[in-house]
Protein backbone atom coordinates (compact mmCIF):
# COMPACT_ATOMS: atom_id res chain seq x y z
CA UNK A 1 0.00 0.00 0.00
CA UNK A 2 2.88 2.37 0.72
CA UNK A 3 4.22 1.91 -2.83
CA UNK A 4 0.76 2.58 -4.30
CA UNK A 5 0.32 5.69 -2.19
CA UNK A 6 3.79 6.94 -3.13
CA UNK A 7 2.99 6.48 -6.82
CA UNK A 8 -0.43 8.12 -6.79
CA UNK A 9 0.57 11.00 -4.51
CA UNK A 10 4.30 11.69 -5.07
CA UNK A 11 5.92 13.65 -2.24
CA UNK A 12 8.97 15.85 -2.45
CA UNK A 13 10.21 14.55 0.87
CA UNK A 14 10.73 11.18 -0.84
CA UNK A 15 13.55 12.64 -2.95
CA UNK A 16 16.89 11.07 -2.13
CA UNK A 17 19.90 12.81 -0.63
CA UNK A 18 21.60 14.66 -3.53
CA UNK A 19 25.02 13.75 -2.15
CA UNK A 20 24.35 10.12 -3.10
CA UNK A 21 25.18 11.13 -6.67
CA UNK A 22 28.82 10.53 -7.52
CA UNK A 23 30.73 13.78 -7.97
CA UNK A 24 28.24 15.90 -6.03
CA UNK A 25 30.46 16.66 -3.03
CA UNK A 26 33.44 18.02 -5.04
CA UNK A 27 31.05 19.98 -7.29
CA UNK A 28 29.46 21.72 -4.31
CA UNK A 29 32.83 22.46 -2.71
CA UNK A 30 34.24 23.96 -5.93
CA UNK A 31 31.16 26.11 -6.53
CA UNK A 32 31.25 27.55 -3.01
CA UNK A 33 34.95 28.19 -3.41
CA UNK A 34 34.12 30.23 -6.53
CA UNK A 35 31.30 32.02 -4.71
CA UNK A 36 33.52 32.94 -1.75
CA UNK A 37 36.34 34.12 -4.00
CA UNK A 38 33.98 35.95 -6.41
CA UNK A 39 35.48 34.05 -9.32
CA UNK A 40 34.28 34.35 -12.89
CA UNK A 41 31.91 31.45 -13.58
CA UNK A 42 30.51 30.55 -16.98
CA UNK A 43 27.63 28.15 -17.54
CA UNK A 44 28.24 26.42 -20.88
CA UNK A 45 25.07 24.63 -21.98
CA UNK A 46 23.39 22.88 -24.86
CA UNK A 47 20.97 24.80 -27.07
CA UNK A 48 18.03 22.44 -26.50
CA UNK A 49 15.32 22.72 -23.83
CA UNK A 50 17.20 20.60 -21.30
CA UNK A 51 20.31 22.74 -21.68
CA UNK A 52 18.45 26.04 -21.55
CA UNK A 53 16.39 25.15 -18.47
CA UNK A 54 19.55 23.81 -16.79
CA UNK A 55 21.37 27.10 -17.34
CA UNK A 56 18.36 29.10 -16.15
CA UNK A 57 17.90 27.09 -12.97
CA UNK A 58 21.57 27.13 -11.95
CA UNK A 59 22.01 30.80 -12.87
CA UNK A 60 19.07 31.82 -10.68
CA UNK A 61 20.29 29.79 -7.70
CA UNK A 62 23.85 31.10 -8.04
CA UNK A 63 22.35 34.58 -8.23
CA UNK A 64 20.75 33.99 -4.86
CA UNK A 65 24.26 33.34 -3.52
CA UNK A 66 25.44 36.67 -4.92
CA UNK A 67 27.12 35.37 -8.10
CA UNK A 68 26.03 36.39 -11.61
CA UNK A 69 27.55 33.73 -13.90
CA UNK A 70 28.12 34.32 -17.58
CA UNK A 71 25.75 32.26 -19.75
CA UNK A 72 27.03 30.65 -22.94
CA UNK A 73 25.27 28.68 -25.66
CA UNK A 74 27.18 27.44 -28.72
CA UNK A 75 25.84 28.27 -32.18
CA UNK A 76 24.28 25.14 -33.61
CA UNK A 77 25.30 25.55 -37.24
CA UNK A 78 28.66 27.31 -36.88
CA UNK A 79 29.99 25.57 -33.74
CA UNK A 80 27.92 22.43 -33.21
CA UNK A 81 26.88 20.58 -30.09
CA UNK A 82 28.88 20.54 -26.88
CA UNK A 83 32.46 21.50 -26.08
CA UNK A 84 33.65 21.94 -29.64
CA UNK A 85 36.93 23.68 -30.44
CA UNK A 86 35.18 26.72 -31.93
CA UNK A 87 32.59 26.99 -29.16
CA UNK A 88 35.14 26.67 -26.36
CA UNK A 89 37.50 29.16 -27.98
CA UNK A 90 34.74 31.77 -28.27
CA UNK A 91 33.58 31.10 -24.72
CA UNK A 92 37.04 31.44 -23.19
CA UNK A 93 37.89 34.52 -25.20
CA UNK A 94 34.59 36.24 -24.42
CA UNK A 95 34.22 35.43 -20.72
CA UNK A 96 37.69 34.41 -19.49
CA UNK A 97 36.22 32.12 -16.80
CA UNK A 98 37.99 30.69 -13.82
CA UNK A 99 35.33 28.01 -13.50
CA UNK A 100 33.45 26.52 -16.45
CA UNK A 101 30.37 24.43 -15.70
CA UNK A 102 29.39 22.27 -18.67
CA UNK A 103 25.66 21.51 -18.63
CA UNK A 104 24.11 18.79 -20.81
CA UNK A 105 27.45 18.20 -22.51
CA UNK A 106 31.02 17.22 -21.68
CA UNK A 107 30.80 13.46 -21.14
CA UNK A 108 32.40 12.68 -24.50
CA UNK A 109 34.85 15.62 -24.41
CA UNK A 110 37.74 14.25 -22.33
CA UNK A 111 40.45 15.70 -24.59
CA UNK A 112 38.82 19.13 -24.83
CA UNK A 113 38.34 19.32 -21.08
CA UNK A 114 41.98 18.39 -20.53
CA UNK A 115 42.93 21.32 -22.76
CA UNK A 116 40.65 23.70 -20.86
CA UNK A 117 42.04 22.62 -17.51
CA UNK A 118 45.59 22.88 -18.81
CA UNK A 119 44.82 26.50 -19.67
CA UNK A 120 44.07 27.17 -16.00
CA UNK A 121 40.27 26.91 -16.05
CA UNK A 122 38.58 24.46 -13.69
CA UNK A 123 35.76 22.41 -15.23
CA UNK A 124 32.66 20.83 -13.74
CA UNK A 125 30.60 18.50 -15.93
CA UNK A 126 26.89 17.92 -15.24
CA UNK A 127 25.55 15.71 -17.99
CA UNK A 128 23.43 12.61 -18.63
CA UNK A 129 24.60 11.46 -22.06
CA UNK A 130 25.92 7.94 -22.58
CA UNK A 131 29.47 7.28 -21.49
CA UNK A 132 31.42 6.08 -24.54
CA UNK A 133 35.10 5.67 -23.73
CA UNK A 134 37.30 7.48 -21.22
CA UNK A 135 35.68 9.79 -18.69
CA UNK A 136 36.83 13.41 -18.55
CA UNK A 137 39.25 14.30 -15.78
CA UNK A 138 38.02 17.50 -14.18
CA UNK A 139 37.23 19.03 -10.81
CA UNK A 140 33.87 17.25 -10.63
CA UNK A 141 31.95 14.96 -12.95
CA UNK A 142 28.26 14.23 -12.37
CA UNK A 143 26.60 11.78 -14.74
CA UNK A 144 24.01 9.24 -13.53
CA UNK A 145 25.02 6.81 -16.29
CA UNK A 146 28.24 6.08 -14.39
CA UNK A 147 26.48 4.58 -11.35
CA UNK A 148 23.83 2.01 -10.56
CA UNK A 149 21.26 4.54 -9.33
CA UNK A 150 19.63 7.73 -10.58
CA UNK A 151 20.38 6.74 -14.18
CA UNK A 152 17.25 8.34 -15.64
CA UNK A 153 17.81 11.97 -14.74
CA UNK A 154 18.23 14.46 -17.56
CA UNK A 155 20.55 17.42 -16.95
CA UNK A 156 17.99 19.80 -15.47
CA UNK A 157 17.08 17.07 -12.99
CA UNK A 158 20.76 16.78 -12.07
CA UNK A 159 21.01 20.55 -11.72
CA UNK A 160 18.02 20.47 -9.36
CA UNK A 161 19.88 17.87 -7.28
CA UNK A 162 22.97 20.10 -7.34
CA UNK A 163 20.94 23.10 -6.18
CA UNK A 164 19.40 20.98 -3.44
CA UNK A 165 22.91 19.99 -2.34
CA UNK A 166 24.05 23.62 -2.33
CA UNK A 167 21.11 24.60 -0.15
CA UNK A 168 21.70 21.72 2.24
CA UNK A 169 25.27 22.89 2.74
CA UNK A 170 24.53 26.60 2.92
CA UNK A 171 20.91 27.55 3.48
CA UNK A 172 19.46 30.75 2.09
CA UNK A 173 16.76 32.64 4.03
CA UNK A 174 13.35 32.81 2.33
CA UNK A 175 14.54 30.72 -0.63
CA UNK A 176 12.09 28.04 -1.83
CA UNK A 177 13.55 25.62 -4.38
CA UNK A 178 10.06 24.24 -5.05
CA UNK A 179 9.31 27.40 -7.04
CA UNK A 180 11.87 26.27 -9.61
CA UNK A 181 10.30 22.89 -10.27
CA UNK A 182 8.43 24.25 -13.32
CA UNK A 183 11.79 24.64 -15.08
CA UNK A 184 12.68 21.07 -14.09
CA UNK A 185 9.40 19.73 -15.47
CA UNK A 186 9.83 21.55 -18.79
CA UNK A 187 13.36 20.23 -19.36
CA UNK A 188 12.59 16.70 -18.14
CA UNK A 189 9.52 16.23 -20.32
CA UNK A 190 11.13 17.83 -23.38
CA UNK A 191 14.19 15.58 -23.08
CA UNK A 192 12.07 12.41 -23.10
CA UNK A 193 13.56 10.72 -20.04
CA UNK A 194 11.46 8.12 -18.19
CA UNK A 195 8.93 9.60 -15.78
CA UNK A 196 9.68 7.09 -13.05
CA UNK A 197 11.03 7.26 -9.50
CA UNK A 198 12.33 10.76 -8.71
CA UNK A 199 11.56 12.08 -12.19
CA UNK A 200 7.89 11.35 -11.53
CA UNK A 201 8.06 13.32 -8.29
CA UNK A 202 9.79 16.28 -9.94
CA UNK A 203 7.43 16.42 -12.93
CA UNK A 204 4.30 15.85 -10.84
CA UNK A 205 5.05 18.88 -8.70
CA UNK A 206 6.66 20.82 -11.55
CA UNK A 207 3.47 20.72 -13.63
CA UNK A 208 1.51 22.09 -10.69
CA UNK A 209 4.13 24.82 -10.29
CA UNK A 210 3.70 25.74 -13.98
CA UNK A 211 0.11 26.74 -13.23
CA UNK A 212 1.33 29.38 -10.75
CA UNK A 213 4.75 30.05 -12.31
CA UNK A 214 6.58 33.16 -11.16
CA UNK A 215 8.62 33.42 -14.36
CA UNK A 216 7.46 36.19 -16.67
CA UNK A 217 8.84 34.46 -19.75
CA UNK A 218 7.16 31.14 -19.03
CA UNK A 219 3.82 32.92 -18.56
CA UNK A 220 4.23 34.71 -21.90
CA UNK A 221 5.12 31.48 -23.70
CA UNK A 222 2.14 29.67 -22.20
CA UNK A 223 -0.11 32.45 -23.49
CA UNK A 224 1.12 32.28 -27.09
CA UNK A 225 1.00 28.47 -26.96
CA UNK A 226 -2.63 28.55 -25.80
CA UNK A 227 -2.10 26.34 -22.77
CA UNK A 228 -5.01 25.88 -20.38
CA UNK A 229 -5.12 24.31 -16.93
CA UNK A 230 -4.47 21.68 -15.78
CA UNK A 231 -1.09 21.56 -17.48
CA UNK A 232 -0.23 18.11 -18.81
CA UNK A 233 3.00 16.60 -20.19
CA UNK A 234 1.65 16.91 -23.74
CA UNK A 235 1.34 20.68 -23.25
CA UNK A 236 5.06 20.81 -22.50
CA UNK A 237 6.11 18.24 -25.09
CA UNK A 238 4.09 19.59 -28.01
CA UNK A 239 3.61 23.30 -27.21
CA UNK A 240 6.24 24.75 -24.89
CA UNK A 241 9.15 22.49 -25.84
CA UNK A 242 9.02 23.02 -29.62
CA UNK A 243 8.82 26.79 -29.21
CA UNK A 244 11.81 26.88 -26.86
CA UNK A 245 13.71 24.59 -29.23
CA UNK A 246 12.85 26.61 -32.32
CA UNK A 247 15.41 29.35 -31.68
CA UNK A 248 18.30 26.90 -31.34
CA UNK A 249 17.19 24.90 -34.37
CA UNK A 250 17.00 27.75 -36.86
CA UNK A 251 19.14 30.48 -35.32
CA UNK A 252 20.54 31.47 -31.96
CA UNK A 253 19.18 29.81 -28.83
CA UNK A 254 19.78 32.99 -26.80
CA UNK A 255 16.21 34.09 -27.53
CA UNK A 256 14.83 31.12 -25.59
CA UNK A 257 17.34 31.58 -22.78
CA UNK A 258 16.62 35.29 -22.57
CA UNK A 259 12.90 34.54 -22.39
CA UNK A 260 13.38 32.29 -19.36
CA UNK A 261 15.71 34.79 -17.67
CA UNK A 262 13.83 38.05 -18.28
CA UNK A 263 11.82 39.89 -15.65
CA UNK A 264 10.35 42.43 -18.10
CA UNK A 265 6.78 41.85 -19.34
CA UNK A 266 7.28 43.66 -22.65
CA UNK A 267 10.53 41.84 -23.41
CA UNK A 268 8.89 38.52 -22.53
CA UNK A 269 5.93 39.16 -24.81
CA UNK A 270 8.22 40.07 -27.71
CA UNK A 271 10.47 37.05 -27.24
CA UNK A 272 7.52 34.68 -26.90
CA UNK A 273 6.04 36.01 -30.15
CA UNK A 274 9.44 35.66 -31.84
CA UNK A 275 9.77 32.04 -30.71
CA UNK A 276 6.23 31.31 -31.87
CA UNK A 277 7.04 32.69 -35.32
CA UNK A 278 10.31 30.76 -35.47
CA UNK A 279 8.42 27.60 -34.57
CA UNK A 280 6.07 28.17 -37.52
CA UNK A 281 9.08 28.60 -39.80
CA UNK A 282 10.59 25.44 -38.34
CA UNK A 283 7.39 23.52 -39.05
CA UNK A 284 7.45 24.60 -42.70
CA UNK A 285 11.11 23.69 -43.13
CA UNK A 286 10.53 20.39 -41.36
CA UNK A 287 7.64 19.51 -43.69
CA UNK A 288 9.68 20.29 -46.81
CA UNK A 289 12.58 18.16 -45.57
CA UNK A 290 10.28 15.32 -44.57
CA UNK A 291 8.66 15.24 -48.01
CA UNK A 292 12.07 15.30 -49.71
CA UNK A 293 13.30 12.43 -47.50
CA UNK A 294 10.20 10.33 -48.26
CA UNK A 295 10.74 10.92 -51.97
CA UNK A 296 14.34 9.72 -51.73
CA UNK A 297 13.27 6.58 -49.89
CA UNK A 298 10.52 5.79 -52.38
CA UNK A 299 13.05 6.04 -55.21
CA UNK A 300 15.21 3.33 -53.60
CA UNK A 301 14.14 -0.04 -55.09
CA UNK A 302 15.71 -1.91 -52.13
CA UNK A 303 14.16 0.25 -49.43
CA UNK A 304 11.71 -2.39 -48.16
CA UNK A 305 14.55 -4.83 -47.45
CA UNK A 306 16.49 -2.46 -45.19
CA UNK A 307 16.15 -2.70 -41.42
CA UNK A 308 17.24 0.91 -40.93
CA UNK A 309 16.93 4.25 -42.71
CA UNK A 310 19.88 6.51 -43.54
CA UNK A 311 19.02 9.49 -45.71
CA UNK A 312 20.87 12.73 -46.35
CA UNK A 313 21.02 15.65 -48.75
CA UNK A 314 22.96 18.85 -49.27
CA UNK A 315 21.08 21.86 -47.98
CA UNK A 316 18.94 20.14 -45.36
CA UNK A 317 18.98 22.31 -42.27
CA UNK A 318 20.70 20.58 -39.32
CA UNK A 319 18.16 22.12 -36.98
CA UNK A 320 15.28 19.99 -38.28
CA UNK A 321 16.94 16.66 -39.12
CA UNK A 322 16.13 15.23 -35.68
CA UNK A 323 12.43 16.04 -35.97
CA UNK A 324 12.34 14.62 -39.50
CA UNK A 325 14.03 11.44 -38.24
CA UNK A 326 11.32 11.10 -35.59
CA UNK A 327 8.58 11.49 -38.22
CA UNK A 328 10.23 8.90 -40.47
CA UNK A 329 10.33 6.46 -37.54
CA UNK A 330 6.60 6.95 -37.05
CA UNK A 331 6.00 6.52 -40.78
CA UNK A 332 8.19 3.47 -41.46
CA UNK A 333 9.04 2.09 -37.99
CA UNK A 334 12.77 1.73 -38.59
CA UNK A 335 15.77 3.21 -36.75
CA UNK A 336 16.40 6.37 -38.74
CA UNK A 337 19.31 8.73 -39.34
CA UNK A 338 18.80 12.00 -41.25
CA UNK A 339 21.80 14.06 -42.36
CA UNK A 340 22.10 17.59 -43.67
CA UNK A 341 25.28 18.35 -45.64
CA UNK A 342 26.70 21.83 -46.15
CA UNK A 343 28.39 23.04 -49.33
CA UNK A 344 31.77 21.83 -48.04
CA UNK A 345 30.42 18.29 -47.68
CA UNK A 346 30.30 18.28 -43.89
CA UNK A 347 27.26 16.41 -42.67
CA UNK A 348 25.46 16.89 -39.37
CA UNK A 349 23.01 14.15 -38.60
CA UNK A 350 20.47 13.17 -36.01
CA UNK A 351 18.87 9.84 -35.29
CA UNK A 352 15.80 8.39 -33.63
CA UNK A 353 15.25 4.75 -32.79
CA UNK A 354 12.68 2.09 -31.92
CA UNK A 355 12.57 0.01 -28.72
CA UNK A 356 15.34 -2.59 -28.56
CA UNK A 357 17.85 -0.75 -30.75
CA UNK A 358 20.48 1.48 -29.15
CA UNK A 359 21.61 4.25 -31.48
CA UNK A 360 24.72 4.92 -29.39
CA UNK A 361 25.81 1.29 -29.66
CA UNK A 362 25.09 1.30 -33.38
CA UNK A 363 27.10 4.48 -33.98
CA UNK A 364 29.89 3.08 -31.83
CA UNK A 365 30.01 0.12 -34.21
CA UNK A 366 30.27 2.45 -37.23
CA UNK A 367 32.44 5.17 -35.68
CA UNK A 368 35.35 4.83 -38.14
CA UNK A 369 33.29 6.85 -40.63
CA UNK A 370 32.29 9.53 -38.11
CA UNK A 371 34.09 12.62 -36.90
CA UNK A 372 31.88 13.01 -33.81
CA UNK A 373 28.89 11.30 -32.21
CA UNK A 374 26.98 10.94 -28.94
CA UNK A 375 23.55 10.72 -27.38
CA UNK A 376 21.20 8.13 -25.91
CA UNK A 377 19.67 4.79 -26.87
CA UNK A 378 16.69 6.42 -28.55
CA UNK A 379 18.23 9.66 -29.86
CA UNK A 380 21.71 10.60 -31.02
CA UNK A 381 23.67 13.13 -33.04
CA UNK A 382 26.76 12.74 -35.22
CA UNK A 383 28.94 14.31 -37.90
CA UNK A 384 30.57 12.82 -40.98
CA UNK A 385 32.04 13.93 -44.34
CA UNK A 386 29.98 13.26 -47.45
CA UNK A 387 32.57 10.88 -48.89
CA UNK A 388 31.93 8.52 -45.97
CA UNK A 389 28.16 8.40 -46.45
CA UNK A 390 28.03 5.24 -48.58
CA UNK A 391 30.36 3.25 -46.31
CA UNK A 392 28.61 4.49 -43.19
CA UNK A 393 25.15 3.72 -44.56
CA UNK A 394 26.16 0.14 -45.36
CA UNK A 395 27.71 -0.38 -41.94
CA UNK A 396 24.71 1.07 -40.08
CA UNK A 397 22.21 -1.00 -42.05
CA UNK A 398 24.29 -4.13 -41.46
CA UNK A 399 24.37 -3.45 -37.72
CA UNK A 400 20.59 -3.01 -37.70
CA UNK A 401 20.00 -6.19 -39.70
CA UNK A 402 22.17 -8.17 -37.29
CA UNK A 403 20.50 -6.67 -34.23
CA UNK A 404 16.79 -6.43 -35.05
CA UNK A 405 14.35 -9.30 -35.51
CA UNK A 406 11.37 -9.13 -37.91
CA UNK A 407 9.07 -8.98 -34.87
CA UNK A 408 10.86 -5.90 -33.55
CA UNK A 409 10.28 -4.19 -36.91
CA UNK A 410 6.52 -4.77 -36.79
CA UNK A 411 4.76 -2.02 -34.85
CA UNK A 412 2.02 -3.19 -32.56
CA UNK A 413 -0.54 -1.50 -30.37
CA UNK A 414 -0.26 -3.15 -26.97
CA UNK A 415 -3.64 -2.96 -25.27
CA UNK A 416 -3.63 -2.54 -21.50
CA UNK A 417 -7.24 -3.49 -20.92
CA UNK A 418 -10.64 -3.91 -22.60
CA UNK A 419 -13.35 -1.58 -21.35
CA UNK A 420 -17.07 -1.10 -21.85
CA UNK A 421 -18.77 2.14 -22.76
CA UNK A 422 -20.78 2.20 -19.53
CA UNK A 423 -17.50 2.12 -17.54
CA UNK A 424 -16.29 5.34 -19.13
CA UNK A 425 -17.81 7.78 -16.69
CA UNK A 426 -16.55 10.70 -14.62
CA UNK A 427 -15.34 8.48 -11.76
CA UNK A 428 -13.33 6.41 -14.23
CA UNK A 429 -11.77 9.60 -15.61
CA UNK A 430 -10.83 10.83 -12.11
CA UNK A 431 -9.14 7.52 -11.32
CA UNK A 432 -7.37 7.59 -14.69
CA UNK A 433 -6.02 11.08 -14.04
CA UNK A 434 -4.45 9.95 -10.75
CA UNK A 435 -1.94 8.02 -12.88
CA UNK A 436 -0.61 11.27 -14.37
CA UNK A 437 1.93 12.45 -15.39
CA UNK A 438 2.17 10.11 -18.36
CA UNK A 439 5.34 9.68 -20.39
CA UNK A 440 8.19 7.28 -21.01
CA UNK A 441 8.30 4.71 -18.24
CA UNK A 442 4.73 5.54 -17.21
CA UNK A 443 2.80 5.17 -20.43
CA UNK A 444 -0.81 6.23 -20.59
CA UNK A 445 -3.08 3.15 -20.55
CA UNK A 446 -4.16 2.11 -24.03
CA UNK A 447 -7.77 1.00 -23.84
CA UNK A 448 -9.92 -1.06 -26.19
CA UNK A 449 -13.61 -0.90 -27.07
CA UNK A 450 -14.87 -3.96 -28.93
CA UNK A 451 -17.78 -3.87 -31.38
CA UNK A 452 -18.44 -0.13 -31.14
CA UNK A 453 -21.02 1.37 -33.51
CA UNK A 454 -20.70 4.82 -35.18
CA UNK A 455 -23.32 7.48 -34.63
CA UNK A 456 -23.95 10.68 -36.53
CA UNK A 457 -21.77 12.34 -39.15
CA UNK A 458 -17.99 12.14 -39.35
CA UNK A 459 -16.46 15.64 -39.24
CA UNK A 460 -13.10 16.38 -40.85
CA UNK A 461 -10.91 19.03 -39.19
CA UNK A 462 -8.08 20.80 -41.06
CA UNK A 463 -8.25 18.08 -43.73
CA UNK A 464 -6.30 15.62 -41.55
CA UNK A 465 -8.24 14.93 -38.33
CA UNK A 466 -11.66 13.37 -37.94
CA UNK A 467 -14.24 13.54 -35.16
CA UNK A 468 -17.09 11.07 -34.83
CA UNK A 469 -19.57 9.66 -32.34
CA UNK A 470 -19.69 6.12 -30.95
CA UNK A 471 -22.28 4.02 -29.20
CA UNK A 472 -21.17 1.23 -26.87
CA UNK A 473 -23.14 -0.53 -24.10
CA UNK A 474 -25.85 2.11 -24.33
CA UNK A 475 -23.46 5.04 -23.90
CA UNK A 476 -22.71 7.77 -26.45
CA UNK A 477 -19.05 8.77 -26.72
CA UNK A 478 -17.03 11.34 -28.65
CA UNK A 479 -13.90 10.21 -30.50
CA UNK A 480 -11.17 12.11 -32.34
CA UNK A 481 -8.48 10.63 -34.58
CA UNK A 482 -5.51 12.82 -35.47
CA UNK A 483 -3.65 12.56 -38.79
CA UNK A 484 -5.73 9.69 -40.14
CA UNK A 485 -4.43 7.97 -43.26
CA UNK A 486 -7.01 5.29 -44.05
CA UNK A 487 -10.78 5.44 -44.66
CA UNK A 488 -12.99 4.12 -41.89
CA UNK A 489 -13.73 0.38 -42.23
CA UNK A 490 -17.22 -1.11 -42.17
CA UNK A 491 -18.67 -1.18 -38.64
CA UNK A 492 -18.77 -2.49 -35.99
CA UNK A 493 -15.28 -1.46 -34.92
CA UNK A 494 -12.64 -2.41 -32.40
CA UNK A 495 -11.12 0.90 -31.28
CA UNK A 496 -7.82 1.35 -29.44
CA UNK A 497 -7.77 4.70 -27.70
CA UNK A 498 -6.38 6.92 -24.97
CA UNK A 499 -8.83 8.50 -22.57
CA UNK A 500 -8.64 12.26 -22.10
CA UNK A 501 -10.75 15.05 -20.62
CA UNK A 502 -12.14 17.64 -23.00
CA UNK A 503 -14.02 20.84 -22.23
CA UNK A 504 -17.27 21.48 -24.13
CA UNK A 505 -19.51 24.41 -23.15
CA UNK A 506 -17.55 24.86 -19.91
CA UNK A 507 -18.12 21.24 -18.89
CA UNK A 508 -15.53 18.48 -18.63
CA UNK A 509 -16.44 15.53 -20.83
CA UNK A 510 -14.76 12.29 -21.80
CA UNK A 511 -13.03 12.10 -25.16
CA UNK A 512 -11.47 9.09 -26.88
CA UNK A 513 -8.20 9.87 -28.68
CA UNK A 514 -8.15 7.10 -31.28
CA UNK A 515 -4.90 5.27 -32.00
CA UNK A 516 -6.23 2.45 -34.15
CA UNK A 517 -9.47 1.21 -35.74
CA UNK A 518 -10.14 -2.23 -37.21
CA UNK A 519 -13.27 -4.15 -38.19
CA UNK A 520 -14.50 -6.18 -35.23
CA UNK A 521 -13.47 -9.82 -35.41
CA UNK A 522 -10.42 -9.13 -37.62
CA UNK A 523 -7.84 -9.41 -34.81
Amino acid sequence: MAAISSFLWPRLRELSDPFLLAGMRPAVERIFQAVDRHERIVLYGDYDVDGITSITLLARVLGAYGIAPALFLPMRVEEGYGLTADGVARCLQTHQPQLLIALDCGTSSAERIAEIEAAGVDVLVIDHHEVQHSLPRCRAFINPKTGADHRYFCTVGLVFKLCHALLKERRLPDFDLKQYLDLVAIGTIADLVPLVAENRVLVYHGLKQLETTQWIGVKALMRVAGINFPVRPDDVGFRLGPRLNAAGRLGLAEAALNLLMTSDDAVAAGLAAELDQQNRARQQLEQETFEAACQLLEQDPDFESHCAIVVGETGWHPGVVGIVAARLVRQYYRPTLVIGFDEAGIGKGSGRSIPGFSLVQALDGCCDALTQYGGHEMAAGFSLPSEQLTVFTGAFRAFAKKTLSPEQLSPKLRIDTVVSGNELNYDFLVAHELLQPFGLGNCQPLLLLQRAEPTGEVKILKEKHRVFGLRHSGRLLRAIEFNFSEPLPAPPWDIAFYLEPAVFRDQIQIQLRVEGIRPSGSG
